[in-house]
């Protein structure tokens, strides 16, 4: 079984990335010194590697460098190295300032930064190609029990199911509420959930997968008490994730677990502090860049057609404050207000409408909301006080998005949700971005906008 194997393959794991280690020193000793003629590696770059190796290895450690890989991804186990080796990097040249060693040289390990990143990221991608191609081909799997079927039993079947290269086998399912032979999602129900400690002692399991529904929570504490007495190492996945957000933000409040139903990163004074600060900075530059085209786009809808050329609508913004929104002009006069999604061949829509919309420039007068205050560069967009009122009601969770500022971009539209497009999905995008905000979040949905947010297929 995969557990009696696992701690040989991680021992593996840690000697191969220490001579990974040693080859990247020496090769950034061999690319910094070839050409001064020297051969041997003296004493105190040996020093050095000494200390180098397991200093390292502690920090992959730290940052979960040496989590399990089938489900994590690519993205977050190269973030992992890059932070380590970063930190890495930062304790080695603070000791060489705090031991006064002048001599010993910064420049080769910067370059030793850079092999040992690369090098470490092949090594991981050739190692999680290996392993995911064994387990395409039935061999390496952890082997699973599901105890309860519910709609978090399907949702984790459905996700094991499209991802082979994980490795997860699903031995069966323990069920008090249907009889045993019936078949979910593919998988057989091979007993009641009494049966549990009996299948414990006769099989090796890896994992066992507690999937109760939620009205079945009061079997919980004893089949957890069970699964501990085995040793086999457990998971629960609530059937309360249309509740619970993916990532819950818990307290300890003296011993006790407090699970806040929705955790908002911009509720801190500090994060929003550095958002607004990031809004008023880089509004006031972007106003200034674009003033050239904003002139010109002005200048088309002023002749274009009559009637003004900034056209103003009122949006439900932060805490559910009404404000102006300021648009270049894009429809008809006397059309600018009716209740409806612009759609394809609309006749409301002006000679140049149709253009200034496809390539979101009539956005721009927004750069003096977000310099105001009204809205934020980055955040859901937002909607006219009529279709609050209607979506409100109509989707769960919709006024979530009113907890921050709205946004002239946001995650949402960079993939492909705005305009004529399914509400449900934009506010799920919408939701994501709340709680996993960050401002290095919001420097990827800008850096993404240049490229995919500012061309709207989705706008007629």
């Amino acid at each position: 079984m995969i557990k009696s194997n696992q701690k040989y393959f991680n021992r593996l794991h840690v000697i191969l990335d220490a001579f990974i280690i040693a080859a990247s020193y020496g090769l950034a000793w061999a690319i910094k010194f070839y050409d001064d003629g020297v051969t041997m590696m003296n004493g105190m770059y040996i020093v050095g590697l000494i200390c180098t190796i397991p200093m390292y290895l502690i920090l992959y450690f730290f940052f979960n460098v040496y989590s399990p890989k089938r489900v994590q991804t690519i993205k977050e186990e190269t973030g992992n190295i890059i932070k380590s080796n970063t930190a890495g990097l930062v304790i080695f040249i603070l000791a060489l300032y705090m031991l006064h060693q002048p001599h010993f040289s910064r420049q080769m390990m910067f370059i030793f930064y850079v092999i040992n990143n690369a090098e470490e990221i092949i090594f991981r991608n050739l190692i999680r190609k290996i392993l995911r191609n064994i387990r395409n081909r039935g061999f390496n799997q952890k082997h699973i029990l599901l105890v309860g079927y519910s709609r978090a039993a399907e949702g984790y079947i459905d996700r094991i199911k499209s991802n082979p290269q994980w490795g997860y086998h699903i031995m069966g399912i323990l069920d008090d509420n249907v009889e045993v032979g019936t078949k979910y999602r593919g998988e057989q129900v091979i007993g009641k959930i009494s049966a549990l400690g009996k299948i414990l002692f006769e099989n090796e399991l890896d994992e066992i997968a507690i999937t109760l529904g939620i009205a079945e929570y009061v079997k919980l504490e004893s089949i957890v008490t069970t699964c501990e007495k085995s040793g086999v190492h457990t998971k629960f996945i609530p059937d309360y994730n249309n509740v619970i957000p993916t990532r819950p933000y818990t307290e300890d409040l003296l011993g006790l677990p407090v699970i806040n139903i929705r955790h908002v990163p911009l509720n801190g004074s500090f994060n929003r502090f550095i958002k607004r600060l990031t809004d008023i900075v880089g509004s006031f530059l972007l106003i200034i860049l674009f003033s050239p085209l904003m002139l010109v786009v002005a200048l088309a809808v002023r002749f274009s057609s009559k009637g003004p050329v900034i056209y103003k609508q009122v949006r439900v913004g932060l805490h559910n404050r009404n404000f102006v929104m300021y648009k270049f002009r894009s429809m008809k006069i006397d059309r600018c207000d009716e209740l409806h999604f612009t759609t394809q061949n609309d006749d409301r829509t002006t000679k140049n409408g149709r253009f200034i919309r496809k390539f979101s420039l009539d956005e721009l007068p927004q750069l003096f909301n977000v310099f105001k205050g009204d809205m934020s560069l980055v955040g859901p967009r937002p909607e006219r006080p009529e279709f609050v009122e209607k979506f409100r009601e109509q989707i769960p969770r919709y006024m979530i998005k009113h907890q921050v500022r709205p946004g002239m971009t946001g995650w949402a539209q960079i993939n492909g949700y705005r305009g004529n497009t399914s509400i449900e999905k934009r506010i799920e995008y919408d939701l994501y971005y709340i709680e996993n905000w960050t401002l290095g979040f919001d420097i990827l949905i800008l850096f993404q906008t240049l490229f995919k947010g500012f061309v709207n297929k989705n706008a007629y």
